[in-house]
């Protein structure tokens, strides 16, 4: 059996992998993945487009997507195992691999899986009967894959948010003064807007990492129309972001109301053992909030964040508690060696499965 991960997007996996070793960045959780599983690892590169390809674009994907998904379907047989790493280029690869008898075992990642254009797309030309499995990052995403297309729950796998565990670690507080220090980071579906309100009368400093690689001009996020004399926005890399998370008294996570931004932010902040708070969005968020592992408040509730904050800056005994819990329930759960692992074996046992 051999393996194969199919990304939408290029990475520089090389520099990555040496960012890593000079201790300048965390790992990659798929270089990780692939070379676990001795993947061959496919890109978007120079491959030629046709006609039909952009016909194929009008429904669903671009003309790239569709050309490298045309060239590997081609290319792939039952001998093989392929982990498509989203919808842009799964969906392209079962279409394309319906028609073909010999096709291999195929798992695509599914970020959106009610969005109407993927949900019509799915639907109209059955391409359940030809994905072997659907891998989700949150229950809700699971639960509407399951009620969309009626699958069962072998067919589906959420697997678990992560950090990586060698990089974001507890450390010095090289960047605290003589006021407590609020951290936060990420950009997409953040409401800054509602920290600013909270923070503009606290006697602290807010620096926030307004950052995503995913992000784009349909990216939601909420900025204050005046930043506060004690709140920075600005790029972090990754070592001064790491710096910041451990000289926060606090790491603070607002979002507008969603069911899946800010977890990347929730892991690193749990990993560098700071104490959280975090907007109670339904899902993960709120399953933080409910184990004691973070404190939550409702969206847009600029009160009630700042009563969060005054509660742990008061407490902060509280605060350290809260903190250890989550740090020692991420070294449990969600550590990217934990996540590697879990993914590495749901792919081992459904081309084992399907094979047999």
């Amino acid at each position: 059996m051999a393996y194969h991960i199919v990304t939408g997007t290029f990475f520089d996996f090389n520099m990555f992998a040496q960012r890593a070793e000079d201790d300048r960045g965390p790992r990659h959780s798929l270089y990780q993945l692939a070379e676990k599983l001795q993947a061959n690892i496919h890109q978007p590169g120079d491959y030629t487009i046709t006609l039909g390809d952009k016909l194929l674009s009008k429904l669903y994907s671009t003309p790239e997507h569709w050309a490298m998904a045309r060239s590997l379907a081609s290319s792939f047989s039952s001998e093989d195992t392929v982990y498509a790493t989203g919808e842009d280029m799964g969906l392209p690869l079962a279409f394309l691999l319906k028609l073909k008898r010999d096709r291999p075992k195929l798992i695509t990642y599914c970020m959106v899986p009610e969005r109407p254009r993927t949900k019509a797309f799915i639907k109209l030309f059955s391409l359940v009967k030809v994905i072997d499995l659907f891998t989700v990052h949150e229950p809700n995403k699971e639960a509407a894959l399951k009620r969309l297309f009626g699958l069962p729950d072998e067919r589906v796998f959420q697997f678990i948010s992560q950090a990586d565990e060698k990089f974001f670690t507890p450390g010095l507080a090289t960047l605290r003064g003589d006021i407590p220090l609020l951290a936060s980071a990420g950009l997409e579906q953040r409401d800054y807007a509602t920290l600013a309100q909270a923070v503009v009368k606290m006697p602290i400093e807010v620096k926030v990492c307004a950052f995503s690689p995913n992000a784009s001009n349909r990216t939601k996020v909420r900025m204050p129309e005046t930043m506060p004399k004690n709140m920075e926005i600005r790029y972090f890399e990754f070592s001064e972001l790491r710096d910041l998370y451990r000289s926060a008294d606090l790491v603070v996570i607002s979002l507008l109301k969603s069911n899946y931004a800010g977890l990347t932010v929730l892991m690193e902040g749990m990993a560098c053992r700071r104490p959280i708070i975090i907007t109670n969005n339904e899902g993960l968020a709120s399953d933080m909030v409910a184990k004691g592992l973070a404190l939550g408040f409702e969206p847009g509730d600029a009160q009630g964040l700042q009563s969060a904050i005054d509660q742990l800056l008061s407490n902060p005994e509280e605060a350290k508690a809260m903190a250890e819990r989550a740090y020692c329930y991420f070294l449990q759960h969600h550590s990217s060696e934990r996540y590697v692992d879990s993914l590495f074996e749901k792919i081992q046992s459904t081309g084992r499965i399907l094979v047999d």
